[in-house]
């Protein structure tokens, strides 16, 4: 087991959002949390994370977690090549930041200032950064929102190279990204 909901519950206010939600999610696999918008998705995303805590019930998480947010979350004022080294241990040479760069079509960016990115390449450094690092749940909050097609495209295919055979949690509106990787779909509702 390395991550189980047991029966949680999540109000705001008066407002229930989650309730009774139980599940097993499969390790080493894809898991996509799917449904309209204001269905819960990422409230449940942040209890699995433990960013909130339910009203009720137990979240089981076993390893470290990474997570690409709704928001990119990134330092700004840093370099592109700084964000990415913010959670990678030890010393990554430049050569193999600049090619993992490369792979999501930001080579050559690495020294840039985020504040100078468009938003579809903040989007890709806030992807690569929780993708190089070391964890065991990676948490995908709409990852590839804001690429026009073939960029997305090309990010999809190195994202799901990268985490083959890893615990990926994916909330996506979008049935093509969750059969790509071939989740297993709960429909939030």
């Amino acid at each position: 087991m390395i991550l189980r909901a047991e029966n949680i519950t999540k109000s705001f206010g008066e407002v229930p959002v989650i309730s009774g939600f139980s599940h097993d999610f499969t390790s080493g696999a894809v898991t996509a949390l799917m449904g309209q918008s204001g269905c819960g998705k990422t409230t449940l995303l942040n209890l699995l994370m433990g960013i909130i805590p339910p009203d009720s019930g137990n979240i089981l998480r076993d390893g470290r977690i990474s997570a690409v947010f709704q928001e990119n979350r990134l330092c700004e004022n840093l370099s592109v090549m700084s964000n990415l080294r913010l959670v990678m241990r030890g010393k990554p040479s430049h050569d193999a930041l600049e090619a993992a760069l490369s792979e999501v079509g930001l080579g050559g960016c690495g020294s840039r200032p985020v504040r100078e990115l468009s938003g579809g390449m903040k989007r890709r450094t806030a992807l690569l950064r929780a993708l190089l690092a070391e964890y065991d749940i990676l948490f995908l909050d709409e990852p590839f929102k804001g690429l026009d097609d073939e960029t997305r495209q090309t990010v999809m295919a190195y994202c799901k190279l990268e985490t083959a055979g890893k615990t990926v949690i994916l909330v996506t509106h979008d049935k093509a990204e969750a059969e790509f990787f071939n989740a297993e779909c709960i429909i939030c509702s």
